[in-house]
């Protein structure tokens, strides 16, 4: 494993923890959603399967609540 590559882990977790912050839910699904990209292209550099399909699939469930679903929800 490179050296950087523990750091991108280290900001994905960072990203994710942040997201668990924020009191609009909107914002926290969004910024989420960047911390789980990032854990995707970390789990890209490790080859790692189990950590790129459940950060895609929560990447596709954040994208269903803050585009698909009716927003009015959302606050």
């Amino acid at each position: 494993m490179e050296f950087y590559t523990e750091y991108i882990g280290y900001f994905a977790s960072g990203i994710v923890l942040l997201s668990f912050l924020m009191g609009n839910i909107f914002v926290l699904r969004i910024i989420n959603t960047i911390g789980c990209g990032f854990f995707i292209f970390y789990g890209v550099l490790l080859g790692s399967m189990p950590i790129i399909l459940t950060n895609t699939a929560i990447v596709l469930i954040n994208a269903y609540y803050l585009f698909l679903k009716n927003n009015k929800d959302i606050s």
